[in-house]
């Protein structure tokens, strides 16, 4: 309690009690008690404050093991999701659009049309094209499956709109390096290895006609097993990465059997294709520094199997004495044999390039010659002949062109062949020497420009009534291609 004290005016004496000349001084406590009663008061202040701070952590602790749970749950939602195989395809594709010119040769007066297997937009008239809409649809269903789906919406035989399957397989895997697989389904045929390089990637705008005539349409019905060492996917990565243009991985050693009829064909015998295919880079940096970085690939291929035919008449230019179209011998033309094999050599342009494939062989071939002794009035027969024919490439690769990103790479191609074309009806012989020089401007990864001029000697053979049929056509023209990467 508080004590009141009071002082005498003139004596100074202090007092507990009033009195007379006596002055209030105050209420007084003691120290020790006033100071005991604060630190007790600040005590349970602070005390309330922690009480206060620590509830609020506790409230703040659950709600983070609250967000940490629902975070979890998510990634559990987003796993079991991601199992699911719709939500592992990926879809790319591009576009390919082109102009062809005529220069000369084409529109002349008893001259055979100019034509090509390669790009069926060259003919009498120029104009725009599609020569490839593609869409890729692929993805791993896991470790050991993946899946590929290729349609495609091209311009083809002058039909405008036009759709066909491409490729449809699926890769099964027996180890998760993907270094021994098993191709199942519509794919290409590796034979060649411009043949298996994508028309996306090519750097001439046709596939040559020696190696393309193995396969027409490069693809076909059947099973594949590839086997490609880690150490030579990373190297393909590499140059890939590098903006070189490999051929895919199609394994260093590759065995196949398939239907042989040709793309979106049935089996039309009984006797499938066999092929194997082998390739392999070599790093050149043992040859000095000049060579480093420096690789140069190299393989060979073989294919041996039966194509079947289906007699049809044509009309024979040899045959000065007749105007009726000449039938086809059927007895000899129902099924022929076919043996191929095939090698090559890339030296992948960092800057300069070069670039080689050849074939040889014999496989079922039209022979138009006239044969009157036949009772049935039978004029032609298919029968083996000898093939043989590839190509030359030389290219250089010049990155940054003005000051951009962009790449340039100017080429010169040159071509020939002599053989069966059996994409064809009753596949007739035909003759190609062709001179092919251009450049590509990748101007960016989704835009890329190819201006060309190509000299041609080729044999006719899209229309088998016309009197023009098998007979050589030669001009020049100036062709291009816009592509558009998506």
């Amino acid at each position: 309690m508080a004590l009141d004290l009071y002082v005498d005016a003139k004596t100074k004496q202090i007092f507990a009690e009033p009195g007379p000349g006596r002055t209030k001084l105050g209420s007084f406590e003691k120290v020790e008690d006033t100071v005991a009663k604060k630190v007790e008061a600040d005590n349970q202040t602070q005390k309330a404050e922690i009480d206060k701070i620590k509830q609020d952590l506790e409230l703040k602790t659950n709600e983070l093991k609250a967000l940490d749970e629902h975070i979890v749950a998510q990634r559990e939602d987003r796993a079991k999701n991601d199992e699911k195989w719709f939500n592992k395809i990926n879809v790319r594709g591009y576009t390919q659009m082109r102009y062809n010119q005529p220069l000369t040769g084409d529109r002349v007066a008893g001259e055979p049309e100019l034509k090509s297997v390669g790009d069926g937009s060259i003919g009498n008239n120029s104009g725009f094209s599609l020569r490839r809409v593609r869409l890729v649809f692929s993805g791993d269903m896991n470790d050991y499956i993946s899946l590929y789906l290729q349609p495609d919406f091209a311009t083809t035989n002058g039909d405008l709109h036009f759709a066909q399957l491409r490729d449809a397989y699926a890769d099964l895997a027996f180890d998760k390096e993907h270094e021994y697989r098993v191709r199942a389904g519509q794919s290409k045929v590796p034979f060649g290895w411009e043949n298996l390089q994508s028309s996306q990637n090519r750097l001439t705008l046709d596939r040559d006609d020696a190696l393309n005539s193995a396969v027409p349409s490069e693809r076909d019905l059947g099973l594949f097993a590839y086997w490609s060492p880690t150490d030579v996917q990373k190297l393909w990565k590499g140059l890939t990465k590098k903006g070189l243009k490999t051929s895919g991985d199609y394994g260093v050693l590759g065995l196949g059997i398939y239907n042989g009829q040709g793309v979106n064909k049935s089996e039309a015998n009984d006797n499938l294709y066999l092929v194997a295919h082998s390739t392999y880079p070599i790093e050149l940096n043992f040859l000095g520094s000049w060579m480093r970085g420096q690789v140069l690939e190299v393989g060979a291929d073989v294919m041996s199997g039966r194509f079947n035919f289906t007699p049809t008449e044509y009309q024979n230019p040899f045959d000065t004495t007749s105007t009726t179209q000449t039938p086809v011998n059927a007895s000899t033309s129902r099924s022929s044999s076919e043996d191929r094999v095939g090698v090559h050599a890339i030296l992948f342009p960092q800057p300069f390039g070069l670039q080689a494939e050849w074939n040889w062989g014999a496989g079922p071939t039209l022979n138009p010659n006239i044969d009157r002794s036949s009772t049935a009035g039978i004029s032609g027969v298919i029968e083996r002949q000898a093939l043989n024919g590839g190509y030359v490439q030389a290219m250089y690769k010049i990155d940054e062109v003005f000051g951009t990103k962009g790449t340039m790479i100017p080429y010169v191609k040159w071509q020939t062949y002599d053989g069966a074309w059996k994409g064809s009806a009753n596949a007739p012989r035909v003759s190609v020497d062709e001179v092919e020089a251009g450049v590509e401007y990748q101007i960016n990864k989704a835009l890329e420009l190819t201006l060309a001029y190509s000299t041609m000697n080729r044999t006719y053979i899209s229309n088998l009534t016309s009197t023009d049929y098998l007979r050589q056509a030669s001009g020049d023209m100036i062709r291009t291609q816009l592509q558009f990467n998506y």
